[in-house]
C-alpha cells in the first residue's frame, strides 16, 4: 500500500515535529496535522516561523521548508480523517486525576474520543498508528471502538511509539537510534500495513535500525525504555546524597562508573530530579499495570524511581531554606530556568515548579528567568499545583526577561535548568547586586566549581 496522505491528530511536542520531519522527507506524500486548539494551530501557521508554538533547535527552518507544500496545520479535522490512508494518534495520555487508577493510570478519554471520531468520519480503509505513549493493549481497545462503531471500514492499528527527547529532537528524528513498528504481523493485511510505515521512514531511515514487532512488545517497550532512563536518574541522585555525606564528588563517581563498558555514561548526571511529560507518567501507568496483575513486588521496584526523585526535588529545596539560616521568609530567591531541560520551551513537571512550591510554602519571594518559557505558562504552571491563589502566586512570583535582573538584591539564585547561557553568565555582575552573604545552589551540576574564589558566591551544588 502506498502512503499519498497522512493526517496526524495532535500537534503537541510529538505531532508537530514528527510530522514536520516525515513532511520534509516525504515531498510525495501530503501531512496535515490536526488539533481542536485554535490558538496552537494558528501559532504553527504564523508567518514568523519563529513564532511556532514549540521550541526546538532546527524545527523551525524545517517547518518553513516544507509547510505549505506538504505540511499543513488545520482545525478542520474531519477532512483531514477522511482523505488519509494513515492516521497518527499524537494526542495527551496524561494521568488520571479521578477514578479507578487515580495518580498512575493512563487517561485514555482522548485516545478513546479520537477512535470514535475516525470511525465516524471514515468512508475507507485506514492503517491508524499510536504514537502517543500508551498502556500495553490499548491498541485492542481501538481496534473494537473502531470495527464495532464504523461504517465498515476496514482498519489496521500499528504501535510507532516515539524515542525522541526534547531539546533533541529534530536530530532525534534525522537519526533515530531506531524506529519501532508494531503490528499485527501475522495476517497478510497486518504486514501489508506495518510496511507502508516501513515505507515512509525509509526515506531516511536505514533498514536496520526498523523494529518491527507485534503490537503489544511495541507498546510495552515504550515504557520499558522510559523506566530505564529514569531509574538511571534516580540511581546517580541518590548516590548524591550519599555523596554528600561522605566527602566522596558524585561527578567522579559517576564517570568511573559510567567508564564500565556493561554500564555506559549515559543519565549518570546527577541533578535535582527529572522532569518531562513522559518520565514520570510511564513509570506511573508501569506501575499500575503491573498492580492490576498483581505483581506488587514489581510495582513497589518501579514506583521508588518516583519516590527517589520526589525526594530529591524535595532535598534541594530545604537545602536552601537550611542554608538561608533556616528561613526563607520574605527573602528574594532567583530561579534560572523553569524549562525541564535546556532547548525546549516545555515545562511539563519540571523540577523548577515543586521547588518553587516548596519555597513558597516557607513564603519566600521568587523571581524567575528562562530564555524560552513565556509568563503565562509559568503562572499556569504553578496555578495548577492549587497549594495558593491565583493572586497570591502573582503577588509572590515574578517573571523578568533578564536574568542580571532576576539576580538584583537577591539572597540567592538557584540554577534549575542547563541552558548554556547560563555557563557564560558574568557570575561576578551577579554577586555584586546581591544581597550579602550571597548564596548559589546549583542544581544542574552547571559550573561544576566548589569554592567561591573566583565568583565570589557561597557555592553548594548536588552532590557536593
Amino acid at each position: 500500500m502506498k502512503i499519498k496522505n497522512i493526517c496526524c491528530i495532535g500537534a503537541g511536542y510529538v505531532g508537530g515535529p514528527t510530522m514536520a520531519v516525515i513532511a520534509q522527507k516525504c515531498p510525495e506524500i501530503n501531512v496535515t496535522v490536526v488539533d481542536i486548539n485554535e490558538k496552537r494551530i494558528a501559532a504553527w501557521n504564523d508567518k514568523d516561523v519563529e513564532n511556532i508554538p514549540i521550541y526546538e533547535p532546527g524545527l523551525s527552518k524545517i517547518v518553513a521548508e516544507a509547510r505549505g507544500r506538504n505540511l499543513f496545520f488545520s482545525t478542520d479535522i474531519d477532512s483531514a480523517i477522511d482523505k488519509a490512508d494513515m492516521i497518527f494518534i499524537s494526542v495527551n495520555t496524561p494521568t488520571k486525576t479521578y477514578g479507578i487508577g487515580k495518580g498512575m493510570a493512563a487517561d485514555l478519554k482522548y485516545i478513546e474520543l479520537c477512535a470514535r471520531q475516525i470511525a465516524r468520519v471514515s468512508k475507507s480503509d485506514k492503517i491508524v498508528v499510536e504514537k502517543s505513549t500508551l498502556p500495553v493493549r490499548t491498541a485492542e481497545a481501538l481496534k473494537n471502538i473502531l470495527d464495532n462503531t464504523g461504517n465498515g471500514v476496514n482498519y489496521q492499528i500499528l504501535s510507532n511509539p516515539e524515542f525522541l527527547a526534547e531539546g533533541t529532537a529534530v536530530d532525534d528524528l534525522l537519526s533515530p537510534d531506531r524506529v519501532l513498528i508494531g503490528g499485527d504481523i501475522d495476517t497478510k493485511k497486518g504486514k501489508e500495513a506495518v510496511q507502508a510505515l516501513v515505507d515512509v521512514y525509509t526515506h531516511w531511515v536505514p533498514n536496520e535500525r526498523i523494529l518491527t514487532t507485534n503490537v503489544w512488545s511495541s507498546e510495552l517497550s515504550k515504557l520499558t525504555a522510559n523506566a530505564f532512563l529514569a531509574q538511571r536518574v534516580s540511581s546517580i541522585n541518590a548516590m548524591s546524597e550519599l555523596c554528600e555525606k561522605t566527602g566522596a564528588d558524585v561527578n567522579e563517581v559517576a564517570r568511573a562508573v559510567g567508564m564500565d563498558s556493561r554500564i555506559g555514561p549515559k543519565f549518570l548526571k546527577s541533578s535535582v530530579g527529572f522532569g518531562g511529560s513522559c518520565f514520570q507518567k510511564d513509570i506511573l501507568n508501569l506501575v499500575y499495570i503491573a498492580k492490576s496483575f498483581g505483581l506488587y513486588e514489581v510495582a513497589d521496584y518501579w514506583e521508588q524511581v518516583i519516590i527517589m526523585n520526589d525526594h530529591q526535588k524535595r532535598r534541594f529545596a530545604a537545602n536552601i531554606v537550611k542554608t538561608l539560616f533556616n528561613t526563607v521568609s520574605g527573602k528574594k530567591i532567583a530561579f534560572l530556568g523553569w524549562a525541564f531541560k535546556k532547548d525546549t520551551n516545555d515545562t511539563r513537571e519540571s523540577a523548577s515548579i515543586y521547588v518553587a512550591d516548596y519555597l513558597l510554602n516557607e513564603q519566600a519571594e521568587i523571581v524567575i528567568y528562562d530564555p524560552k518559557v513565556k509568563e503565562e505558562q509559568i503562572y499556569a504552571d504553578l496555578d495548577y499545583l492549587n497549594s495558593r491563589t491565583e493572586e497570591e502566586n502573582r503577588k509572590r512570583v515574578s517573571v523578568v526577561k533578564d536574568p542580571y535582573e532576576a539576580g538584583k538584591e537577591a539572597h540567592a539564585i538557584a540554577v534549575l535548568t542547563e541552558w548554556d547561557e547560563f555557563r557564560t553568565l558574568d557570575w561576578k555582575k551577579l554577586y555584586e547586586d546581591m544581597l550579602k552573604p550571597a548564596f548559589l545552589f546549583d542544581g544542574r551540576r552547571l559550573l561544576d566549581r566548589k569554592t567561591k574564589e573566583d565568583i565570589g558566591f557561597d557555592f553548594y551544588a548536588i552532590g557536593s
